[in-house]
């Protein structure tokens, strides 16, 4: 731990500690002074100890020029090979985000940093409209928000999430949306478009459905019986639903497991899949942090049974078993996601997008065919 652990209102993390990739790394202890810093302390540790003596944390909102949108993966373990993130940072402050260690690559702390210092791509949109038209381009389905909620609060003014939609709509490309955000349903206008050619489904994440426990994981994502209700109307759509009961933290929200399927279920949910706990890199150390300030008295728990799921580590990084992790408890996890999706008639094969309906648009400047 770096810092004192403490709350901040509207935020997940309880710490702010350096990047790993930072010249300088920083150590606050109290020295029996009062807590001032010394005259002679680095700016950036001054700057760093008065954010965490702020009881309200405000958020800046900064452009990235990207100079591209769509990022590529080899993962065998994962349903897609492409994705899209509009946003790097989010708002919605859930602590155990993994994508929380991305924030080290521009020089910012995967702690409060990543939730109340975010970037825009406000080039999103012309990106991908160039990326598809490349000749070279092959269709296949785009994961949008797989590091941080194409929904977050800022989605609401700056609106990139829909341009990108609009694209994807006007191309006939497929799409997979995750989100823990009933601000999609603002979208069904185009959704349920794309829905009726085969183009689209929403994976909607619900952690637990108790508010206090998701008040303190997720502060600033929509209340569970929202998310819910996001479903519902997706649903009426015509918008296929998987419901992700992600992530599961031992100890804390996994008694919810059945509870959220089954509610779930009755929104129209069609899928349903599961996460353990992922503690790459900083995670381990800032969900300690947040542990030790919101329940000191499970913290010893929760962390034994994640090792014992991780082999013995905070985090097996292994394909195959990063996301639902191996051992007893990991695989008691996935017997009861496999008997409630049975119980509750949930599809056990994932619905497939069409590829078959991509148009290709046309470059800016490209000489057209005459064939």
């Amino acid at each position: 731990m770096t810092a004192a652990a403490r709350t901040f209102k509207g935020r997940g993390a309880t710490v702010n500690p350096d990047g790993r990739y930072e010249a300088a790394r920083h150590e606050a202890f109290d020295d029996g002074w009062g807590g001032d810093e010394a005259p002679s302390a680095p700016r950036a540790e001054v700057l760093r100890a008065e954010v965490l003596r702020t009881e309200v944390l405000r958020t800046e909102v900064l452009p990235e020029a990207a100079r591209s949108i769509i990022t590529r993966n080899t993962s065998p373990d994962i349903a897609f090979d492409r994705s899209i993130n509009p946003y790097r940072g989010c708002e919605h402050g859930c602590v155990y985000c993994f994508a929380r260690p991305n924030h080290a690559y521009v020089g910012l702390s995967p702690g409060l940093d990543f939730e109340t210092r975010l970037f825009t791509k406000p080039d999103a949109a012309r990106l991908l409209e160039r990326e598809l038209a490349a000749p070279g381009y092959r269709p296949a389905t785009i994961a949008l928000g797989t590091a941080t909620d194409p929904y977050q609060p800022i989605e609401r003014t700056h609106r990139l999430t829909r341009q990108v939609l609009e694209v994807l709509a006007r191309d006939r490309h497929p799409v997979g949306i995750v989100t823990k955000s009933n601000l999609v349903t603002r979208d069904i206008d185009i959704l349920s478009d794309m829905a009726a050619m085969g183009l689209v489904k929403v994976a909607m994440s619900v952690t637990t459905l108790d508010p206090a426990l998701a008040r303190r994981m997720e502060p600033r994502a929509p209340h569970p019986e929202r998310r819910l209700d996001a479903i519902r109307q997706l649903t009426a759509a015509g918008i296929p639903v998987l419901v992700m009961v992600a992530p599961i933290i031992p100890s804390l929200n996994d008694h919810d497991i059945e509870a959220i399927l089954a509610r779930a279920r009755d929104c129209g949910a069609m899928e349903a899949r599961h996460v353990l706990l992922r503690l790459p890199l900083e995670l381990d150390d800032l969900v300690g942090d947040w542990l030790r300030a919101h329940y000191p008295g499970k913290k010893r728990h929760v962390m034994s049974l994640v090792r014992q799921a991780r082999g013995g580590k905070a985090y097996d990084a292994a394909f195959g078993r990063r996301m639902t992790g191996a051992g007893p408890y990991a695989e008691l996890i996935a017997e009861r996601m496999r008997l409630a999706r049975k119980r509750l008639g949930y599809r056990e094969t994932r619905v497939p997008l069409r590829t078959d309906l991509f148009v290709r648009p046309s470059r800016d400047g490209a000489q057209l065919s005459l064939l």
